[in-house]
Formats: structure tokens, sequence, C-alpha cells
């Protein structure tokens, strides 16, 4: 199954429903609904939705953005802050996601989890990589150093992310809502490939699973974190969702599917056959882009 991130156009339109029937001309039935969407746009979608006019299949947090918040900005407040109020915030806001999905019958809600204060080391690596310095002494001396740095940082970090997590999916339980844990492109956000099957393991929640991100997993792949392939063939079975883009190597994602570098013929079969996949894609790009990526698309994968 496959749907629209309105992250794509949620930042130049000022009515919910207008901004729904431009995703709607591109061929998209199905929507999920970004972390851009500000107060204002909800009566429009509201509209749309009690028309029958759209199938929203998911929401990502924060959504509706806080009402203190201008721009999309899923980061604003994080599970894994050292102070609780912050933690509360998050943890609250996450709560009114849930309450949205449920009104609209979206079953999915996509969480960030928060990151470890350190150095972000990723767009620098990404910055080497461009100038052709990919492994280089310089490149692996940043990469071991950021490595050693946040395996020592990261223990406090997880709790406070286990302990938000575990009172999110009990409040995802009472109204039968799934939470995807998204893959992320930061070596610096939570969790790592490594951290995250732990995580989902001691939580041991039904409502919690995997949202995996090609093109955030194909930036750590270009850098060396991680080889796409066998991280999908060990997650893969607990995947509720993807994220679906391309990526020009080294680190621009966001791209429409087939437009870029990410073998997408053997990574998507290695999905769940009921995997929901998300088109998520750069404001930048065109209808005409997006209709062409989509039509190829169908041909080989179907709707």
């Amino acid at each position: 199954m496959i749907s629209f991130s309105t992250c794509w156009n949620s930042g130049r339109h000022t009515a919910g429903d207008e901004m729904l029937r431009e995703i709607k001309d591109l061929g998209f039935d199905r929507v999920e609904l970004g972390h851009g969407i500000r107060i204002s746009l909800m009566p429009g979608i509201q509209k749309m939705f009690d028309a029958g006019e759209v199938e929203f299949t998911s929401l990502h947090n924060f959504c509706p953005l806080p009402v203190e918040i201008m721009k999309a900005s899923p980061d604003c407040y994080k599970f894994s802050a050292a102070y609780s109020k912050e933690r509360e915030r998050a943890i609250k806001q996450t709560f009114q996601t849930i309450d949205f999905a449920k009104r609209l019958g979206a079953p999915f809600v996509v969480l960030h989890c928060g990151e470890i204060e350190m150095n972000p080391i990723t767009d620098e690596l990404i910055a080497l990589a461009k100038k052709g310095e990919i492994f280089s002494r310089e490149y692996v001396r940043k990469k071991v150093k950021a490595v050693q740095t946040r395996e020592a940082a990261a223990p406090p970090y997880l709790e406070r992310v286990k302990d938000s997590l575990k009172r999110v999916a009990e409040y995802a339980a009472k109204k039968n809502i799934r939470l995807g844990v998204e893959g992320r492109r930061g070596y610096e956000e939570i969790p790592t490939e490594r951290e995250l099957p732990a995580l989902l393991d001691e939580l041991d929640s039904p409502q919690l699973g995997y949202w995996h991100d090609i093109g955030h997993i194909q930036v750590k792949e270009n850098l060396g974190f991680v080889n796409h392939e066998e991280w999908l063939r060990a997650i893969g079975p607990r995947a509720l969702g993807c994220h679906m883009q391309d990526c020009i190597w080294p680190g621009q994602d966001h791209q429409p599917p087939f437009a870029g570098m990410v073998d997408l013929e053997n990574l998507v079969p290695l999905l769940p056959a009921n995997c929901l996949f998300v088109w998520e894609l750069s404001p930048r790009k065109t209808p005409e882009e997006i209709r062409k990526s989509l039509a190829i698309w169908k041909e080989r994968f179907g709707e």
C-alpha cells in the first residue's frame, strides 16, 4: 500500500483541503499528515475526511504542531531530553497526535525519539565525502571519535527514551494506534541500528514497531555506518511502514523513487507484504517528477 506525506506541500498551503487536493491530483488517495501540520490547516483536513474524500494512513509526530512552534519541527521536544519538563511536553504532545490519529482513522503514528548531545557528526562526514575524502585519515578519525563518544554517553539518554516510549505505548494501546520508531539519518540520533532491536525487545509492546526510512538508512550506508540490505534482512519483519524516498550520493535524500542511487528493486521486497510505503519527498520536487516516479513504481511494485 502506498501513501503520500504532506511534508511535500504543507508549508505552502493555508487551507488543509487545498493541500490534500493537490496530493490527490498527483495520483495518491492515501495521505500521511506530516510534522508540518499547523492548527490552521486542521479545519480543511477534517472537512475532507468527513466528506470521505481522503484516507489517512499515518501521522508523523508532532501533528498538529504545538501552538508555540511556527514551522515543521519533529524534534522540538525530545523523549531523550535531560530536563523532565521537555520530556513531559514531548509525551503530552504525542498523546495529542495519537488522539488526532484516532479521530481521522489513521492506524499509525511515526515517532522521532531524540538524540545524544554530542557534535552532530553526520553532516561533517557528508561534507568530507563530497570532497572525495570518504575514508580518508581525517574521515576515519572523526568517525571513530564519534562512535566512542556516542557509546559512552548513550545509556542515560536511552533510559529516558524507554521510559517515555513506555508511557506513549500504553496510551496508544487505549486508542488502538500503532507506533513506528523511525530509523534516523543522523548517527547522533536515537536509536542507532545497533540499539533498535534491544529497545523494541525491552519494551515488548504490541503497539511498537520499526519505521524504515529508505533515504535515511541509505545515507548511513553511504557513510559506512550500516549495510542497508543486511539491516533490512534483519529488521524487515518488524517494520510497520516505510518512508519511501531515493537518495543522491552521499547525503541528498527525499528524492523521488528511481531518481537516485538506492537499489529499490532489491530492498523493497525485504519489507513485509503489508508494509505501508509513505512517499516522503522534498518540497522542491515538481509534480511532473513525482508522477513519473509513481508510474514506474506501479509498473514494478503495483499499487
